[in-house]
């Protein structure tokens, strides 16, 4: 029998034109199919026809199947010998439980790759006209999830402490810089022997210009409570976007003091954009100009 192996692809986040190279050519090659609710459609249509098909699509308080399941699927047909494509909304390592898929295909012997996609968290934004930093108004962002396990007894974000700070740095084009970004983070302060630098890394050590919140709309009231108890200005602007990249994009902008009034009838999914860089919308929202021209 030859070997199964098992591709965590991420879909990107709905226009099925930002699919990457290798996603399409691992999607054309696969066996199994097992794919997401927020995964467009149009892709499955890039596997051969005779590949197996099967929906794994989620939603708060509506799992088709539960994640123990679909482990337990992903090993099953790669011990089979299939060649298995698990097809994740945006990219499958943030916020879609691809480390907990890789760790059961790991566990059981199965070969398997990483597909990384693009993340609605930068994308989505992009597509309402949103840069998540912008030189001289936003040098950090922080990306977190709206949509917590209901079973747990407490809240795994630190919202007091997310309101004026981020747990994780990324820091792109660092390693000329390395030394003193580090020596910066560890104690707080910049380096005193420096006239000037762009980021703040005194604030960047607790601090974080914007913040790109996935699945938000279901405890949206509690986060921006949170966020204005704990230091945030009311007048904050905030961008809701509920499809991004798609056709079916909608935005709505308001500010930390009456958004939780524009999102009312929302549904999923909504990537929530938190921070002064949401008011450079007004001039960058190209998409909607796109849209707009399509339609004529």
């Amino acid at each position: 029998m030859k070997p199964g192996r098992v591709s965590l692809v991420g879909a990107g986040p709905g226009d099925p034109g930002l699919l990457t190279v290798r996603a399409l050519e691992r999607l054309r090659e696969a066996e199994v199919v097992v794919y997401d609710r927020l995964v467009n459609p149009e892709l499955l249509d890039e596997a051969p026809a005779e590949a197996l098909r099967i929906f794994a699509g989620k939603r708060v308080g509506a799992h088709c199947l539960p994640q123990a399941a679909i482990n337990a699927l992903l090993v099953h047909h790669a011990s089979a010998g299939r060649v298995v494509v698990r097809l994740k909304g945006g990219d499958p390592f943030v916020f879609g439980r691809g480390g907990e898929e890789a760790l059961a295909l790991a566990k059981a012997g199965i070969p398997f790759e990483v597909v990384p996609g693009v993340s609605s968290a930068i994308a989505v934004p992009a597509y309402a006209g949103i840069p998540v930093t912008h030189r001289g108004i936003a040098s950090s962002f922080a990306v977190l999830t709206g949509h917590e396990d209901p079973a747990k007894d407490g809240d795994a974000t630190d919202w007091r402490k997310l309101a004026t700070a981020v747990d994780t740095l990324v820091i792109l084009m660092a390693i000329g810089s390395f030394p003193r970004i580090v020596a910066a983070v560890l104690t707080g302060h910049e380096d005193p022997a420096k006239d000037g630098d762009a980021t703040d890394w005194r604030k960047l050590a607790t601090a974080v210009d914007t913040l790109v919140i996935l699945m938000a709309i279901g405890s949206f009231p509690r986060i921006v409570a949170a966020l204005l108890t704990h230091g945030r200005r009311p007048e904050t602007p905030v961008a809701l976007i509920r499809w991004g990249t798609t056709e079916a994009q909608e935005v709505r902008v308001g500010t930390l003091a009456d958004i939780v009034g524009h999102a009312r009838g929302l549904e999923p999914p909504v990537v929530a954009v938190v921070g002064d860089v949401v008011s450079l919308r007004e001039q960058l929202a190209w998409s909607d100009e796109a849209t707009a021209v399509s339609a004529l």
